[in-house]
């Protein structure tokens, strides 16, 4: 019966070209920009180079002093004293490493500028993050503690300041800020979305101008935790918690008394979401606004065009329906039969969609709009979107079937 209800739907769709090219161009569409969207989503939230465990890592990302009202705060990253006291020395993760978000810098070849986003880093930083090494290998804990100046940089940056020859330049010096540094490893970039990772140069976090040595508990630094196995990830925020429970309050930070210390280490989406959503009432109404309408206008607006169009379409048998109702159809089986084809053409929508999002995420990924950027169209993403087909399939169908296979007999011949 299926079978023959997918033969049916594709004897309507040679019938009517017109009616066929609205409704799959319509729905082609729609799933193209939901497809990108998710695949986007994905390589912002996703395991992906050179953050390939990240589905094990924890986040620390800012503290939030609040006054003694809960009106007032003070927000951003920690000092490195802070987190070697609070999360280094913790027990149960495998590693932990402290860094920067990457900052600006300059570096000149001759007269030209080179624009940099440069960044401080442990030696467990590269045994954390997976990144691949094109020549030479990271700084380690004896180039830390030796107080040698060398850098990591990524093959963008090798073309920019040592232009494209394939000579390897592993111990040469690059200039940045007026300081020599010795070139210890050349990496592939990560994109700019992942700032915990995202740089241009990386530099030991004792180099010049990392204020690594701040006495506060604020500064440049975060931290990501690595759990030894993704069962260990409660254990430990619960240890590290405890640990940001123990701080003495009411204290003094830079001159502003505050009454309260929040830290928290989370799976990086969380993180990144409850920054936002902790922003107070008005941004998170702000967020959930166009989280709204986002979905309506991409999911939305179209399914209620295409009920429009399936009615059209679907009005024009109705001496098909008619006469399977004199021969005793029931109501469900004709709801049944019109929602299979909806979907059937649904998901012939959502193959040239898919072809189309192809075409679209490799532009993106060529245009140079996001450094290093590499979007994808993964298992997870494939799933989300045949998902997303099937429930718009079934949006855009139900209503038409239940509105015609409600129809008297006499109605039906006369539609």
């Amino acid at each position: 019966m299926l079978l023959n209800y997918i033969k049916i739907a594709w004897k309507v769709l040679l019938r009517h070209p017109f009616y066929t090219f609205i409704t799959l161009f319509g729905i082609s569409l729609t799933l193209t920009v939901l497809m990108v969207l998710t695949s986007f989503l994905d390589h912002l939230f996703g395991t992906h180079y050179p953050e390939t465990k990240r589905d094990r890592s924890l986040y620390i990302m800012q503290m939030v002093q609040r006054d003694s009202a809960r009106s007032g705060r003070n927000t951003g990253p920690m000092s490195f004293k802070f987190l070697t006291n609070f999360a280094k020395t913790l027990k149960t993760p495998e590693r932990v490493t402290i860094c920067t978000f990457y900052n600006t810098s300059n570096a000149y070849v001759g007269s030209q500028k080179i624009k940099l986003n440069t960044k401080f880093t442990d030696a467990d930083f590269w045994r954390i993050m997976d990144f691949e090494f094109l020549e030479g290998k990271p700084y380690n804990e004896q180039n830390i503690a030796n107080g040698e100046y060398v850098a990591v940089i990524n093959d963008d940056l090798k073309k920019q300041y040592f232009g494209n020859s394939a000579e390897s330049v592993v111990g040469k010096n690059i200039d940045v800020e007026n300081v020599n540094y010795r070139v210890i490893g050349v990496v592939k970039g990560s994109p700019a979305t992942r700032p915990f990772t995202y740089a241009d140069v990386y530099f030991p976090y004792n180099a010049p101008k990392s204020n690594y040595q701040e006495e506060g508990m604020r500064g440049n630094f975060v931290s990501v935790i690595l759990a030894k196995k993704k069962a260990d990830m409660p254990a430990i925020q619960e240890e590290f918690q405890s640990r940001i429970n123990r701080i003495p309050v009411p204290g003094v930070q830079n001159g502003w008394k505050y009454y309260s210390v929040e830290v928290k280490s989370e799976p990086y989406a969380e993180n990144f979401i409850g920054t936002i959503l902790d922003g107070g009432p008005g941004l998170k109404s702000i967020f959930y606004g166009i989280i709204f309408f986002v979905v309506f206008m991409l999911l939305g607006l179209p399914a209620i065009n295409l009920v429009n169009v399936n009615v059209s379409r679907i009005m024009e048998r109705g001496s098909e329906i008619g006469v399977r109702k004199a021969f005793g159809a029931p109501v469900r089986t004709l709801v049944w039969q019109f929602i299979v084809e909806n979907i059937f053409i649904t998901f012939i929508g959502g193959a040239i969609a898919l072809v189309l999002t192809l075409l679209v995420i490799n532009l993106i990924n060529s245009s140079g709009w996001i450094a290093y950027a590499d979007l994808t169209i993964n298992l997870s993403v494939f799933m989300i979107s045949m998902l997303v087909c099937l429930l718009f399939g079934f949006l855009s169908g139900v209503l038409p079937a239940l509105r015609m296979s409600k129809l008297t007999i006499a109605e039906a011949l006369k539609a």
